[in-house]
């Protein structure tokens, strides 16, 4: 018998979709927000000044660190609803794709200066 016979091997387990559609869309939620606050601290004085944490970075700190509390909330909401679930990957890499776009486009001065 070969040892790469995998005819009696015992099923593996499977992993429910909703780890990784968790981490997937959050990252999605995460560059969002980032744009979202970013353009926020440049446009609105009272903002920039609440988001400055450091002063010699100015307001990149606070906006930095905002969006990162925004993914890790969003990814520990997300996996602690979707653990044990078979969440539909293409409804999710879609909508995290659309986020990454529209958050790397708002990064942009000609299109966040529209808002």
């Amino acid at each position: 018998m070969d040892s790469r016979d995998t005819r009696h091997s015992p099923p593996r387990p499977s992993l429910p979709s909703g780890y990784g559609a968790a981490a997937l869309l959050s990252a999605g939620i995460g560059s969002f927000a980032l744009a979202v606050i970013a353009n926020a601290s440049d446009h609105i004085a009272g903002f920039r000044r609440l988001m400055t944490l450091y002063r010699p970075t100015g307001p990149l700190s606070g906006v930095t660190t905002a969006a990162l509390v925004v993914w890790l909330i969003v990814w520990c909401l997300l996996h602690l609803r979707w653990r044990n679930r078979d969440v539909r990957m293409p409804m999710v890499s879609a909508a995290a794709i659309v986020l990454l776009i529209v958050g790397f486009l708002l990064m942009f001065p000609p299109i966040a200066d529209l808002f």
